[in-house]
């Protein structure tokens, strides 16, 4: 009974981890665990962002990198190595803690190859081991995935409820989707709990509409016909996307940012020239805050489906 008790306890406590993933780089992995959790975090929700990216590009899209909190991911290799509890960094922004990524990160690779050969692939369990004392303390958790390290993503997937993935519409983004969805099924195996909450097409042109269809259509494929895929996709705008990089600012700041800034009418008459914010910024915020209220709504739906069938299991016990 205890160790029931036990099991649902950490159940509980990581209902809502949600890992971003795609076995491809450069398609938006970072962008999505950023600006969502940020959003969440600036309309009230307490946040915890989880970078397992050895180049930990989250440093950069938060505008902390090279700081006193930037342990270049030395305390998430400690709590591993350890078996004690995550210590994230308080308020990356306000609502918003953040268990740094970084170089430190290639030690976990051997360590956990180690740990395979001993104890199989229950041993992936121990990065939700680490979290869930933690995790109660907050209302939404994003694991950030690294592209290309099935040993760091397959941690991800033993302790999340949930799996967010973006995609681009090209060959490579669908091909490492593809390449998660065979890892996805593998997790399931001592993840059983893990779900599909939904496929987001990334840097899409947002008339690109024959294109997103091919897109759908093959993430349909991968995931058997059943996929859930969001309605909103997060369109192309590389000037946003390099100011977000440059600033170390989310989206929806830099749409505050630009809307604030002098006319560029007002910068030419006075002499002074800027460097200025792409007014894209808003449209980008905007897709972010669509995006946004779908995942809490697919989660509470989910959630919502799931208490009948926790009452049933409770009342046959009795």
């Amino acid at each position: 009974m205890a160790t029931t008790t036990k099991t649902r306890e950490r159940e509980a406590a990581l209902a809502r981890v949600i890992a971003v993933v795609n076995d491809k780089g450069g398609v938006g992995k970072t962008s999505l665990a950023a600006n969502l959790g940020g959003q969440f975090a600036g309309a009230g929700y307490r946040c915890l962002l989880i970078d397992l990216n050895r180049q930990a590009n989250l440093a950069d899209d938060l505008g902390y990198r090279g700081t006193d909190i930037d342990d270049e991911g030395a305390g998430l290799l400690t709590s591993v190595l350890a078996r004690t509890p995550l210590v994230p960094a308080r308020d990356v922004r306000p609502q918003l803690d953040v268990v740094c990524g970084g170089a430190r990160l290639e030690d976990l690779t051997p360590v956990m190859v180690s740990r395979l050969q001993h104890h199989g692939r229950e041993a992936f369990r121990v990065l939700g081991d680490v979290l869930a004392p933690v995790a109660a303390d907050y209302e939404l958790i994003f694991i950030d995935c690294p592209p290309e390290s099935t040993i760091l993503t397959d941690l991800a997937l033993g302790s999340a409820r949930w799996v967010l993935m973006p995609t681009k519409s090209d060959l490579g983004g669908l091909l490492g989707m593809t390449l998660v969805a065979e890892r996805f099924a593998l997790a399931r195996e001592i993840n059983e709990r893990l779900g599909l909450l939904g496929v987001v097409l990334f840097a899409t042109g947002s008339r690109a509409r024959a294109i997103q269809g091919e897109a759908l259509a093959a993430i349909d494929e991968a995931f058997g016909g059943t996929s859930p895929r969001f309605e909103t996709s997060i369109r192309h705008a590389e000037r946003t996307a390099q100011d977000a990089r440059r600033l170390g600012r989310l989206a929806h700041e830099l749409e505050v940012e630009a809307a604030a800034q002098p006319a560029w009418w007002e910068e030419l008459r006075s002499g002074t020239r800027s460097k200025r914010i792409s007014e894209t910024a808003a449209s980008v915020a905007g897709d972010y805050r669509a995006l946004g209220l779908e995942v809490l709504s697919a989660l509470q739906a989910a959630e919502t489906a799931e208490k009948p069938r926790g009452r049933r299991r409770r009342g046959a016990q009795r």
